[in-house]
């Protein structure tokens, strides 16, 4: 009877009603719209500064990560490849030998990044055939050339068809040199790679750092990088699986890229801070307009109020009342916001809205493609409708208090 009365109640005044639930949504509509936005970027940010080069996840041989060399690399078994490849939420699997050596063209040399790939399996991840701005992307593991940075041959004054020699030092000592046939040049988007890296076909790589069948990493890209804990967890169990049956401690060991890239975590962080101070103050300006329209319906009925506990209705039924009132309008408010928000923000997830100008380029600046992407997470609408919801409902405690000091002389007077 209670919500059916309070049903009837809201629409006997249809403008303040309508004025109520208006706040309501747009309170859930800009909240879940902002927070789109907010999540959106974040999301492209890992996939795109991350999981497309380092990958979500590396597997390592322990201690790898604490000293990057190559006698901390491990041997590539297919019983390895085969169980990280069946892990659920694993995309792609992408084997790397990675070492530094001494980079020289004709006059000059230059230290860099020596990342050994298989071509086909990298196009899963870093991808450097998109990346090419001279020249052809490698096609074998055992192709003597390599691709290098845009940097890299500026420096040392190489074109395509030139010729460079590595220099460095392989497994356990052993001295690494090789010339190679400069094949393509490519455009890192992180200046820092741009120019310092190369890539090698990964059994060139091998053959030159004399660590045949090693690998310094497999990088693990996720379907969703959301799912990284639980990957995580599923790879812990299966690396140890593998340790006992090789028969050696600890042998392999799995890093995430929260570990490998701390500065995006940082970014990520101080971001978020920023984010909830925007929200708390977005939250409190709302909060002020729900409750300023609740002051006004409430200051309206206030002779509703005096005649209904004058005639024998108990002043918590009343309140009761009220609140329920409240509940339904807040309720309303809130499927309004939802429903017309998840069209907007899937629109914008699918055809992200693209960035121009100086904007555009320090988005470019960071190895990110220039565009504002929103997020359909299912828990952005949800979380935003249940704090609009609380809100609201705090806010419904006025009414409530209000109902019980009422003195029924002045309020039939008014």
């Amino acid at each position: 009877m209670y919500i059916k009365l309070a049903w009837r109640n809201i629409w006997r005044n249809r403008r303040r009603t309508i004025v109520t639930i208006s706040s309501i949504f747009f309170a859930v509509f800009l909240s879940v719209i902002q927070r789109s936005m907010k999540v959106g970027a974040t999301e492209r940010m890992v996939n795109s500064m991350v999981g497309s080069f380092l990958g979500h996840l590396q597997i390592h041989q322990k201690g790898y990560w604490e000293e990057q060399n190559l006698d901390n690399s491990f041997a590539d078994t297919p019983a390895l490849l085969q169980a990280l490849q069946k892990t659920n939420q694993v995309q792609a699997v992408v084997p790397r030998l990675d070492s530094y050596a001494l980079v020289a063209g004709l006059e000059r040399s230059r230290a860099g990044l020596i990342m050994g790939i298989d071509p086909e399996a990298e196009k899963s991840l870093s991808n450097p055939e998109q990346k090419l701005l001279k020249g052809h992307h490698l096609t074998r593991r055992t192709e003597e050339a390599v691709l290098i940075t845009e940097g890299m041959a500026a420096y040392l004054k190489l074109q395509v068809n030139d010729s460079l020699v590595l220099l460095g030092q392989g497994f356990r000592g052993q001295t690494a040199t090789g010339k190679y046939l400069v094949k393509g040049i490519i455009k890192m988007a992180n200046p820092e790679l741009n120019k310092s890296l190369v890539y090698l076909p990964l059994t060139t790589a091998q053959e030159l750092f004399a660590a045949n069948n090693r690998l310094t990493a497999y990088c693990i890209r996720l379907k969703n990088a959301k799912k990284l804990d639980l990957v995580t967890q599923a790879l812990q169990v299966t690396l140890a699986k593998m340790t006992k049956t090789s028969q050696s401690e600890e042998a392999y060991e799995s890093i995430d890229w929260k570990t490998m890239a701390p500065d995006i975590v940082q970014m990520i962080d101080a971001d978020k801070q920023a984010g909830k101070i925007m929200m708390g103050v977005f939250y409190m300006i709302l909060g002020f307009g729900i409750l300023g329209t609740v002051l006004m319906m409430t200051s309206e009925r206030r002779h509703e109020f005096g005649v209904l506990i004058g005639i024998g209705m108990k002043r918590f039924h009343l309140g009761l009342l009220v609140f329920l009132e409240m509940l339904l309008l807040a309720t309303l408010g809130i499927l309004a916001g939802i429903a017309i928000s998840f069209p907007i923000t899937w629109y914008f997830h699918q055809n992200p809205i693209p960035l121009r100008g100086e904007m555009a380029k320090v988005v470019e600046e960071y190895g990110m493609e220039p565009i504002l992407p929103f997020s359909t997470d299912p828990t952005i609408y949800t979380t935003q409708a249940i704090i609009v919801f609380f809100l609201t409902l705090v806010i419904a405690i006025y009414p409530l208090i209000h109902t019980k000091k009422i003195v029924v002389i002045d309020a039939l007077r008014s």
